[in-house]
């Protein structure tokens, strides 16, 4: 019965409803993280190695600050130097693992334009991020506002925004739950909840800026996720493979997850298929909970993937923060 309740507890979660748990006002300030190291497997210790992923450490992040929690995106510059979002416009950035930080840590809120600071605080539903490093500017996801916007380095000010009719088609809370920039420029956007009809997962491939008036209508793509699983999360390899993150929610296992790859085709051609092959799966007794946010990282010459959990800022979940080395 505990169980069932928990499932329903976090289903109503996900529904396309604002999400009262969030913090209500976050201020600009120094936030303080506690990171408790965890095992991959508590029933097996020592086990490092999932699927093609090789373990390199994993953290149960804490904080005294009620803004902080929710991350439903993720960025990592640096050996454990995180940038995470919430989804509630909130910004954390912070340090785990060893290493030394090469930015103070702090919370803060995503900047506004000035015609939209009387917005409700529960409709800045960010649920990805993206970023350019050549220019240091960023991409930002809304779900419930359908739309993505741009931000100058250093998150200073808003750059850009844009609503597309695509997206505006996919379900408010089920929608642009994962946007990657390639390192030749395109952006790709995948919806969570938006399907085609042939039951997979609308996805949509711009050539240039998503946030700019004058970039040409997306081509679709159609994401083959793994059975049972929705994508929450994605991030570039390179400009022709892309990894995702999915999630399943289900009564025996509660939340699962895979980390998948995906290739894009040389030559793009509308309703493509992007079929997921799967890397690694995520599931009890290994550490599990609602992962959503991916990232890579390089160090020493090695492709390192984190992975994050949202918490929903309930009791009964984690804010769990996993390092992998890929294959």
């Amino acid at each position: 019965m505990r169980r069932i309740l928990i499932v329903l507890s976090l289903a109503i979660l996900l529904l396309p409803a604002p999400n009262r748990s969030k913090p209500d006002a976050v201020r600009p300030g120094i936030l303080l993280v506690q990171a408790r190291p965890l095992p991959l497997n508590s029933d097996m210790p020592g086990q490092h190695r999932l699927g093609r992923l090789d373990y390199l450490g994993g953290w149960e992040l804490r904080s005294d600050n009620p803004g902080f929690g929710g991350i439903s995106a993720l960025l990592v510059d640096g050996p454990g130097q995180i940038l995470a979002l919430s989804d509630a416009g909130i910004l954390m950035g912070f340090h785990v693992g060893t290493g030394t930080a090469i930015r103070r840590p702090f919370i803060a809120p995503l900047p506004v334009r000035p015609q939209e600071r009387e917005r409700p605080w529960w409709s800045w539903d960010s649920e990805s991020l993206t970023h350019d490093p050549a220019t240091d500017r960023y991409w930002v996801g809304f779900e419930l506002l359908q739309r993505i916007c741009r931000y100058s380095p250093g998150f200073a000010r808003v750059e850009a925004c844009r609503t597309w009719p695509e997206i505006e088609a996919w379900p408010q809370t089920g929608s642009i739950e994962s946007l990657a920039r390639l390192p030749d420029g395109r952006f790709l956007a995948i919806g969570e909840m938006g399907m085609t009809a042939d039951g997979h997962h609308d996805t949509l491939l711009f050539a240039d800026d998503p946030a700019e008036l004058d970039t040409p209508d997306p081509v679709h793509l159609h994401y083959v996720a793994p059975q049972g699983y929705r994508p929450t999360d994605a991030v570039a390899l390179d400009s022709r493979h892309v990894l995702v993150l999915n999630r399943r929610l289900t009564l025996q296992e509660l939340f699962t997850a895979t980390i998948a790859i995906i290739e894009l085709p040389e030559h793009v051609t509308p309703g493509a298929e992007l079929k997921a092959q799967t890397l690694a799966r995520l599931a009890p007794p290994l550490l599990a909970d609602n992962f959503e946010g991916l990232a890579v990282s390089h160090e020493d010459g090695q492709t390192i993937l984190w992975v994050a959990s949202d918490d929903n800022h309930e009791f009964f979940q984690r804010t769990l923060l996993l390092k992998f080395r890929l294959d």
